[in-house]
């Protein structure tokens, strides 16, 4: 082990004074890596506002309420609800909580339930890897 020294007073830095590249602590960035392999070619993923626009859909339905009710409710208008439910519009929080509370829930039951329908489609998509160590064949063999 190396016994302390006291700095050198040539190489103090006044306080608040920038740090050279040089003596900067490095830092790590994490790396974030996908847990499921990217959906196939030709299959896009369910996006976040189609899975809460089913959800309202469902529930609303499940209820046998009219569109026009609900919107009513949540006081928001019957064509921007129809638009949530289809998936065209993406919804403020103010407004899917709104809709939510129409319906006799909460935001975060609708969240929740819109989260339960991404895992289960993520569970129904086959997963498929293709890595350099198993060779993809594309219905044509060669045979020796």
């Amino acid at each position: 082990m190396r016994p302390a020294t006291a700095p050198d007073p040539a190489t103090r830095r006044p306080p608040g004074a920038p740090v050279p590249a040089d003596q900067a602590p490095r830092r790590t960035v994490p790396v974030l890596t996908p847990r499921r392999t990217p959906p196939a070619p030709g299959r896009r993923e369910p996006l976040w506002r189609d899975l809460v626009g089913d959800v309202l859909r469902r529930e609303r339905l499940a209820q046998e309420r009219t569109l026009k009710d609900v919107a009513d409710a949540a006081r928001i208008s019957m064509p921007y609800l129809s638009e949530v439910e289809r998936g065209r519009k993406e919804a403020s929080s103010e407004v899917l909580a709104a809709a939510a509370r129409a319906l006799g829930f909460g935001l975060t039951d609708l969240l929740s339930l819109a989260q339960d329908e991404l895992t289960r489609l993520a569970e129904v998509r086959p997963a498929r890897r293709d890595t350099p160590s198993s060779p993809r064949h594309d219905g044509m063999c060669l045979a020796a």
